[in-house]
């Protein structure tokens, strides 16, 4: 009996729960989707696999509806079409809040007066302009240095995997620059480079929060070490021009922030610029091997343009660029989220008008619409090298949907009022290791039949994608 009244009472618990909690959709609002359980919802396919809720969600509601995820109510747009004119409005729409959320959660971070317009005006000034030629520069040697160290050898096969080869490579190179060293000690970069791989294999669960225990403790320790060797005595150089992590704690010490605060802080730069890059190398060079003619395509493009100087020929090789764009297109997937602080019209491209409510959120994810949109790319989920080339091999830039040109026919970068700062280096940065990884080494995959693996979905919403298992190649310098 007594077992018979508990249940009774757990099941007039759940139904109040559900009465007082289930929200109804208001007039003019998106199409809502409360899911089955109260309050959560959602949250466990969102969490899961977010292309393949999202997607489902699409076929269902359209290109915009509502749906609820442990209590919060998201909003998800996926006319790509209308990104800019919603995502400019930063009256009703904040994305500081949210930002400072995920920087708590993921580096243990708060930083007061954080502004993510100001910060990306910043970045802009360092890693743009007259800076850019410098940096690229930079890049360049630090390339040189390390594909010419003792640990990649010469002449001598080698077995890895391509994920780990092409990560490892532009990461060093890239905190080298970031960080302005010219000189490395190789112990202590492969270390920084092995704890920043920790913890960044967790950094999904730690910012959805479902890291368990062990997790949880091996983020902790990753963390603290990389505090410590990402905050030496070489950023306090008074320098004429300085690196980006320089100038950056610069910055924090003139925001009156405390040197504890300055050190966590590195470690969320480190992320912010050395966290996809190699991820987008490892799908360039691994969609080339598993496809001869991309790569018969580009060696021959290769050929044709290494006599021309660094600057040069990054602006001569439409045929990469094609493979590039192809690339980020499928492997891009960052969800851009706001909070909505006041209610907010939005209007669709066919003239649609809806309201977003105070308090709820506000997602687009351009994986989806357009990168993924079967309108605008036919076969959208096949690589094809040459989608982004005309037939007389100049860049393709008009793609249509429904007989209207689209904006965008893919956004690894972002909207136009929120569009990375970095691109332009991070796409020199990609590029450059490719060309030097075809010219100065022999590669071949273990297994000739070898397919691209399968994404890890825990990744999407977080930038670059990455394999759910790597895929293994033999290399050797050349002579």
């Amino acid at each position: 009996m007594i077992w018979t009244a508990l249940l009774l009472l757990l099941l007039l618990g759940l139904a109040v729960l559900f009465v007082y909690t289930r929200r109804t959709r208001r007039r003019n609002e998106p199409p809502l989707d409360n899911g089955i359980i109260p309050w959560l919802g959602h949250a466990f396919e969102f969490g899961k696999d977010s292309a393949k809720f999202l997607t489902r969600m699409k076929q269902k509601h359209g290109d915009i509806f509502t749906v609820c995820a442990a209590g919060h109510y998201i909003t998800v747009l996926l006319d790509s079409n209308c990104y800019d004119d919603v995502l400019s409005d930063t009256i009703s729409l904040d994305m500081t809040s949210y930002s400072q959320l995920l920087m708590k959660r993921i580096f243990n971070l708060h930083l007061p007066n954080h502004n993510p317009i100001s910060e990306r005006r910043r970045a802009k000034m360092h890693f743009q302009g007259t800076n850019l030629t410098q940096l690229c520069n930079s890049m360049h040697n630090n390339f040189h240095l390390l594909m010419t160290s003792p640990e990649i050898g010469l002449n001598e096969w080698k077995k890895e995997g391509l994920f780990s080869f092409c990560y490892s490579l532009l990461f060093k190179a890239g905190y080298l620059t970031v960080s302005g060293k010219e000189k490395y000690d190789s112990a202590e970069l492969t270390e920084i480079y092995k704890e920043f791989r920790r913890f960044d294999k967790i950094l999904p669960k730690l910012a959805r929060c479902t890291a368990n225990k062990e997790e949880d403790k091996v983020a902790n320790s990753a963390r603290e070490k990389l505090w410590e060797l990402l905050f030496p005595s070489c950023l306090d150089r008074k320098e004429e021009q300085q690196s980006w992590l320089q100038s950056y704690k610069q910055h924090l010490q003139e925001e009156g922030l405390d040197a504890e605060t300055q050190r966590r802080a590195m470690l969320l730069q480190l992320w912010v610029t050395q966290g996809n890059a190699g991820p987008a190398a490892f799908w360039v060079l691994g969609f080339m091997l598993t496809n001869p003619e991309a790569l018969r395509a580009v060696r021959e493009e290769i050929r044709s343009v290494q006599h021309l100087p660094l600057e040069k020929r990054e602006k001569h090789t439409p045929v990469f660029d094609s493979v590039l764009s192809e690339t980020l297109r499928l492997t891009a997937a960052a969800l851009m989220t706001r909070e909505v602080v006041q209610n907010k019209k939005v209007r669709l491209s066919n003239g649609q008008e809806y309201q977003l409510r105070q308090g709820d959120r506000l997602c687009v994810f351009p994986y989806l619409s357009p990168q993924m949109d079967q309108q605008i790319h036919q076969q959208p989920e096949k690589f094809k090298y040459d989608r982004f080339l005309n037939a007389d091999r100049t860049e393709r830039k008009d793609f249509f949907k429904e007989g209207v040109r689209v904006k965008y026919p893919t956004m690894p970068w972002g909207t136009k009022a929120n569009i990375c700062p970095g691109r332009h280096f991070a796409v020199s940065a990609i590029k450059e290791f490719v060309l030097m990884v075809l010219t100065r080494f022999d590669l071949e995959l273990c297994d000739k039949n070898a397919t691209m693996p399968s994404v890890d979905a825990s990744r999407y919403g977080f930038g670059m994608l990455q394999p759910g298992e790597d895929l293994e190649i033999h290399y050797r310098r050349r002579t």
